[in-house]
């Protein structure tokens, strides 16, 4: 609330907002609160005109979720501060040390000085203020008689038409670096300044009347140019009569444009932004697009609406005393700040005229900063804690994992997304058969890239793309793989094979081959395309493809059908006991007890020396398939990706005796308990022995979590009693996506919504880049008749969404 202020109670240190002040203190006694209030001073001049932004104040109000109407970064602040008692609501202004204990004077100083984990969290994406560069009063400019055009640029090396960087000592034209996203230059800029020591240089077509982005070679970081007015004039560049453009391009020369980032953000249309109730946009924490995109659909469908903001009332009254820890808080205050319409407003008329007065067309961008509920749902989480973009699917499961183990009243709204999946597993020797159903909430589609319809074209572009990097050339047009649908569930549907398999009707190992079908279809079928995978040499890459993703989907005959007449099941045998050898040097063992057998788990040296010759660590090699449970070199990979900026990274793997897992396990394995449960990864490898879920989770509660002694207590209680915490039936979602957990066969289970396997689509959410670990995402959704872009703060009606790019897939049963 930007009018009434922040209310700081001095003993828990939690802010409540003018609202809920009263509340609070009727219910905790508190009552003494530090009053913060923030007043807009005076506009920062040209500040809305390109020009770079005055540093505000940001002392105070940091935390404040909401970002008001005004554009914050065009204004200047004075914060105010004062100590109010309860109930009389006495004021004392601050600093007084006169009225006010010393103790109190600390805490308050110490309070107004500290950091919250919000204001941890974005300082690491702020950018410092500019300094102006020590050779900006000095810089010697050749008369040279170099004269720059307003438009029409291109690298004076490589004819490239992007990313275009002006020396101001010469007037030399040419390309920056080469991007993450594939676009960018050829370091061109660069290697002038090698050459010839000129420092600085000016981004072509980011001048504007305000200023221009300017860059030093020589100190290595964006500066400030105080005449850069008068250094561009001496190339015949007014700055008076310059506007931003894209990629230094006037529109007349602007080809047209068919990168995937322009494509999904549709660039280049002039879409209209929209306002009011649930169509409210989320500001970017630096890279959280990805959970951007995935709350805007989820807070699209109506059982996740009933549940957090539907509820809301009753959430904030039985909120525990620190609601910043509570998980329904957190979602009903976010569900809330979407739905409510209350941050999605569109410009008062006297602002609309004051844009069209100077020519500022651009939309005032309002909505909400998801801070404090990012904070919250990835605390402990070692990759949705940091900055670093994440992968929306893994993210998605994250949430979902957390929905089910904070239940809200007698609705759990996940329950939309969830379904039975069937494997069949046969042996192809003796043709026996064996059914086991797992909970899953996705359907992961594969890409079927032999099914491409045009393979003629993709080939005549790669020889074109080859011969354009050889001979450093502009890059042909690109060509997109166009990949049936049909294809891709095709693909799905049919058999793979089972490695490693152990044939019980043999009692040998064996050729095995495993189908999936969908023992029930869930209300809501979330679909992802598998687009990212690795190369020959094991870097990972995206398919850039183009699916042609149907509006209505029927997937009726992926039915399950159950044993089939004249099908015989494999005997129920558990494997022969293998007894490893004694572990040495290089093949360090975790034992396994079963009821019968152990079973041996080695390091794969074969997958280290993979990743070692990629160039990592070797002890981080280990450390990467130890840790990862030895699922391959590809899984190993992203361990590393994830931890390489770790200080004991590449320190030699050291393995606590079996019996210590309980107390180390958890941490070595990156693995946090949620709500005094038992770590994942620990119930996972009692899971993995075939035990079921909730068994596991009883053992390892009754035993403090200690491994070696659970497995002790599974033997000695063959037949616990049935647990009824909701929470027994979720599903290991952390780190495996399919998520492969057997269901009960008993009468209490996951609750299954099933109906008929026919959808209509209402949203999806596209990703652009090379990778899950940069880029960007944006996410469509179809409301009210139309379909709507939301683009982080931007919320926009979208004109061509590009359902063929997407990512995920969200459908919605079609009734019977």
């Amino acid at each position: 609330d930007s009018e009434g202020g922040l209310y700081v109670c001095m003993n828990t240190f939690l802010g409540f907002g003018r609202e809920h002040i009263e509340r609070h203190y009727r219910k905790t006694g508190q009552c003494v609160y530090l009053h913060l209030k923030r007043h807009v001073t005076q506009k920062v001049p040209g500040a809305s005109g390109g020009a770079l932004p005055k540093r505000r104040n940001a002392k105070l109000f940091l935390d404040l979720e909401i970002s008001s109407d005004l554009n914050s970064d065009d204004f200047e602040y004075e914060d105010e501060a004062k100590l109010v008692i309860f109930p009389d609501h006495y004021e004392i202004s601050l600093p007084n040390i006169e009225e006010l204990p010393a103790l109190v004077t600390i805490a308050c100083d110490a309070l107004l000085s500290a950091k919250s984990p919000y204001r941890k969290q974005e300082s690491d994406s702020w950018e410092e203020e500019l300094q102006a560069s020590k050779h900006a009063k000095t810089l010697v400019q050749l008369d040279n008689g170099v004269r720059i055009p307003p438009s029409g640029w291109k690298c004076s090396k490589c004819d490239l038409r992007e990313n275009l960087w002006l020396n101001l000592t010469d007037g030399s034209v040419l390309c920056g670096k080469w991007f993450f996203d594939g676009s960018g230059g050829n370091g061109h800029a660069m290697e002038h300044y090698k050459e010839t020591g000129y420092p600085l240089a000016v981004k072509l077509g980011t001048i504007t009347p305000d200023g221009a982005d300017v860059y030093s070679f020589d100190e290595e970081e964006p500066v400030l140019d105080p005449h850069i007015a008068k250094h561009l004039a001496h190339f015949g560049i007014d700055m008076l009569q310059m506007q931003v453009t894209e990629n230094g391009l006037r529109d007349n020369d602007i080809k047209p444009r068919v990168s995937e980032w322009e494509v999904i953000q549709e660039a280049g249309m002039k879409l209209k932004p929209m306002y009011g109730p649930g169509y409210t946009g989320m500001k970017n924490l630096g890279n959280s697009c990805y959970l951007n995109a995935v709350m805007q659909a989820i807070f699209s469908i109506p059982e996740f609406q009933r549940a957090y903001v539907g509820n809301l009332p009753r959430i904030f009254d039985y909120s525990p005393l620190d609601p910043t820890q509570d998980f329904n808080t957190q979602m009903a205050k976010l569900g809330h700040g979407l739905l409510s319409g209350q941050y999605s407003k569109p410009p008062m008329k006297s602002e609309l005229i004051e844009q069209v007065m100077k020519e500022e067309h651009k939309p005032q961008h309002n909505g909400i900063s998801p801070r404090m509920f990012k904070a919250f749902i990835s605390k402990g989480h070692p990759e949705f804690s940091s900055n670093r973009q994440q992968d929306a699917q893994e993210f998605f499961l994250h949430l979902i994992n957390l929905v089910e183990r904070n239940p809200v009243g007698s609705e759990n709204p996940s329950d939309v997304f969830r379904f039975l999946v069937e494997e069949r597993t046969q042996c192809c020797q003796s043709r026996k058969v064996r059914y086991t159903e797992r909970v899953d909430y996705i359907m992961q589609l594969p890409v079927a890239m032999e099914a491409a319809t045009n393979k003629d074209e993709l080939i005549a572009y790669e020889l074109k793309r080859r011969e354009a990097e050889a001979a450093r050339r502009p890059l042909p047009e690109l060509v997109r793989a166009k990949i049936p649908f049909s294809a891709c569930l095709q693909a799905f549907s049919e058999p793979s094979n089972v490695e490693d398999f152990w044939s019980s009707a043999l009692q040998a190992k064996s050729a095995g081959v495993k189908t999936s079908r969908f023992a029930s279809f869930p209300e809501y079928l979330v679909v992802q395309i598998k687009k990212f995978t690795f190369g020959l040499d094991w870097i990972p890459k995206k398919l850039d493809v183009s699916i042609d993703m149907p509006d209505f989907l029927d997937i009726s005959h992926l039915r399950a059908r159950g044993l089939q007449p004249g099908e015989e099941e494999l005997p129920d045998i558990a494997p022969p006991i293998v007894i490893p050898e004694d572990p040495k040097v290089g093949e360090i063992r975790l034992l396994y007890f079963r009821r019968s057998f152990l079973v041996a788990l080695d390091i794969d040296e074969s997958s280290v020396m993979q990743l070692a010759e990629m160039g990592f660590p070797l002890e981080a090699c280990r450390k990467a398939v130890y840790y990862t449970g030895n699922l391959g070199p590809e899984v190993a990979f992203n361990w590393i990706i994830a931890h390489m900026e770790e200080p004991d990274f590449a320190e030699p793997l050291v393995i606590p005796a079996f019996g210590e897992v309980a107390s180390s396990g958890a941490a070595a394995l990156g693995a946090v308990g949620l709500d005094n449960q038992p770590p994942e990864e620990m119930v996972a490898i009692i899971i993995s022995m075939g035990f079921q879920r909730n068994l596991a989770i009883q053992a390892l509660k009754a035993t403090s979590n200690n491994l070696e002694r659970a497995l002790e207590w599974i033997f000695s209680h063959p037949d616990p009693e049935e647990e009824s915490d909701p929470a027994l039936d979720t599903m290991d979602m952390e780190n495996h996506a399919n998520a492969n957990i057997l269901t009960e066969t008993g009468s209490e289970g996951p609750r299954i919504k099933d109906g008929p396997g026919r959808y209509e689509l209402f949203g999806f959410i596209s990703h652009m880049g090379t990778s899950t670990m940069s880029g960007h995402y944006v996410c469509h959704l179809r409301k009210e008749g139309r379909w709507v872009i939301y683009n982080d703060l931007r919320v926009c009606a979208s004109e061509r969404p590009p359902k063929d790019l997407g990512y995920i897939y969200f459908y919605h049963r079609i009734p019977s």
